[in-house]
């Protein structure tokens, strides 16, 4: 039995209650109007319990998946280092523009804070180049396609080093030596200190503020490291392009490689004259002693 039904069923049973002309037939009307109300609940109640436990209640939406291309980073409370490797595949005129346009972004912190580590570029007859750079998580993803537009990327891999127990060994070294100046300017500030004892807490305090200064900038660098990520994209033509380069320098160096071949020649046979002049006179000395020997 559906809902209006039953809301139906307990309008009539309050209907019939009304038009009831006997109190006593009024008060019975009511009575059966409340029956039918309870009932109606119970039904509904039973209705509700049964698309349940049938599972016609819809189930909770599952969680919407990550959207494909974000960018990598490292999970809260974690201490990861990500590293980038692409290879992207252009045709060859078009990689100088390509490396250009992802120097430009770089500095230009289009997508985020950048900044370049090295450039190279080679050119014909094997055109290619190499960028590497460090960039904010953000970054990776659109420098990528940046440098993959009007190409494709071959491939890429993408690296983590967990620098979670470099951290920690810094922020205890921090603290020792942060303790131990501490207690040293507190002793400093005796007034019955000597002069050796000064001079000497003096000399440990300029120890410990260097050792703090180095430890602070080795954890400004890991720091740095876990904020940006190291993106490496090296560029080389097209599988066409390096088949035809690679004929083209293969006829090229013909000249060279018959000109070398031609040398050794020259080399061996000025090498081998004075040997074969000598086996001559050896042999022609050998022949008149020969005969020389048969005629006695």
């Amino acid at each position: 039995m559906t809902a209006r039904n039953l809301a139906a069923a307990a309008l009539l049973a309050a209907a019939l209650a009304g038009c009831a002309r006997s109190e006593g037939d009024r008060a019975a009307a009511a009575e059966a109007a409340v029956v039918s109300a309870n009932e109606a609940a119970r039904e509904a109640q039973a209705a509700a319990d049964a698309g349940a436990s049938s599972g016609l209640l819809a189930p909770p939406a599952p969680s919407a998946p990550p959207p494909p291309g974000a960018p990598v980073s490292a999970p809260e409370g974690t201490f990861l280092a990500y590293e980038h490797q692409a290879r992207v595949r252009l045709p060859g005129a078009q990689i100088p523009a390509h490396i250009a346009a992802v120097r430009d972004a770089c500095q230009q912190a289009r997508f985020g804070d950048c900044a370049i580590l090295d450039i190279s570029q080679r050119g014909e007859p094997f055109p290619g180049g190499q960028i590497i750079l460090r960039t904010a998580p953000a970054g990776v993803e659109a420098l990528l396609r940046l440098a993959g537009e009007g190409g494709e990327i071959a491939s890429r891999s993408t690296r983590a080093e967990d620098l979670a127990q470099q951290v920690a060994d810094n922020r205890l070294t921090q603290a020792r030596l942060e303790n131990e100046h501490a207690r040293l300017l507190e002793y400093q500030r005796r007034p019955d200190l000597k002069v050796a004892d000064l001079l000497t807490i003096s000399q440990r305090l300029a120890d410990i503020e260097g050792s703090l200064q180095f430890a602070r900038q080795a954890a400004a660098q890991q720091r740095h490291r876990i904020d940006t990520q190291r993106l490496t994209i090296d560029f080389e033509a097209v599988r066409a392009e390096r088949s035809r380069s690679e004929i083209g320098k293969a006829l090229a160096d013909t000249g060279g490689i018959f000109s070398a071949s031609l040398a050794m020649v020259i080399r061996v046979a000025a090498g081998l004259l004075p040997v074969a002049i000598l086996a001559g006179v050896a042999l022609g000395l050998l022949r008149w002693w020969w005969r020389r020997r048969r005629r006695a």
